[in-house]
């Protein structure tokens, strides 16, 4: 089944729409949510109808119309860019069409579809470098969600797993459930699957057994932040994976675009973790799965330190973090 764009603008500037994949749905439903106001726009990013740091920079740039054609001004695309504080590309997006557009709705519509094209070429050259790594019979391994669903492309992490099963390399991919919201389990399998690569889920506490196991070659997962050493926040529980990797020696590489390195971050330690709602851990549909007097602590982020990375995969070819800070300076390519 082929997709449609997980990210998309509909019309013009006066009366068009953000249009994107409602992924709170999937896999069982596959629907596609026509937003016209930025605090429906801001409720989908928050709510992680659209997610996925390159996917929400696109989305966060085409709201930006929707707030500059609502009047909204300055206060609006503030409002806009606070609404994930951790995935760096939302703020870098809302930044790059305010300083370009001069508050008129027209000319942020032009700089949200040059966002929209370079984030599809972007993945297109990342998934080329990254798939060198991948070798017939790998067993890779992925956590969360970084493929098409997460970007306007063919996404980051996942983005050389496509590169290599078109140009016919057999291998195997183990997607980590990825708890509490199930993105590896419910978008990752999903979108592999239905593209043919063979994957299998795991639960998020089988990653170690599975190595151990013999059965892992390779990791490759996403990002929503790296700081200018090279640290790099993602999804909850890519850190032990990182730790489990090093143990068994398995090399463990990050996925990302130049829009999610963070120049200004010094370290991880300097990257806000968004912390989400109860309810996530506490409940799943109707079905209540905390006590009511338990504590629940759900972080959506962690960061892997740059020691346990063995190489970042960018759209300029990959570096490791002690040349990301040279990288950078030199404008990221």
């Amino acid at each position: 089944m082929a997709l449609p764009p997980t990210v998309d603008w509909q019309g013009d500037a006066a009366t068009g729409a953000l249009v994107i994949i409602d992924q709170t749905l999937l896999p069982g439903e596959l629907h596609l949510l026509k937003i016209t106001s930025l605090d429906v726009a801001i409720d989908a990013i928050q709510r992680l109808a659209v997610r996925g740091a390159p996917a929400i920079g696109v989305a966060g740039a085409y709201a930006c119309v929707l707030a500059l054609r609502q009047g909204l001004g300055d206060a609006g695309l503030d409002q806009l860019a606070d609404a994930r504080p951790t995935a760096v590309n939302l703020r870098w997006a809302v930044e790059k069409v305010r300083a370009a557009c001069s508050g008129d709705a027209a000319g942020a519509l032009k700089i949200a579809r040059a966002i929209h094209d370079s984030d599809i070429d972007t993945c297109r050259r990342i998934g080329g470098y990254g798939a060198a790594l991948i070798k017939p019979g790998m067993g890779l391994l992925t956590h969360c969600n970084a493929g098409a669903l997460a970007t306007a492309g063919m996404g980051t992490a996942l983005a050389p797993m496509y590169v290599a099963h078109r140009q016919g390399v057999k291998f195997h991919v183990f997607a980590d459930e990825t708890r509490p919201l199930l993105q590896g389990a419910r978008l990752t399998a999903f979108e592999l699957a239905e593209s043919g690569i063979d994957v299998t889920v795991i639960g998020d506490g089988m990653a170690a057994g599975v190595m151990r196991a013999g059965k892992v070659q390779l990791v490759i997962t996403g990002a929503d932040r790296i700081a200018r050493n090279g640290d790099v926040a993602n999804k909850i529980g890519t850190y032990s994976v990182a730790v489990n990797a090093q143990h068994h020696r398995v090399p463990f590489y990050v996925a990302a675009p130049r829009s999610t390195f963070d120049a200004a971050c010094p370290t991880g330690a300097h990257i806000p973790i968004e912390e989400r709602r109860e309810s996530e851990l506490r409940e799943y549909g109707q079905a209540q799965l905390v006590p009511a007097r338990a504590k629940v602590f759900n972080p959506a982020f962690d960061v892997t330190p740059a020691e346990l990375i063995a190489g970042l995969i960018t759209e300029d070819g990959i570096f490791t973090p002690a040349q990301v800070a040279a990288w950078l300076d030199r404008g990221g390519s």
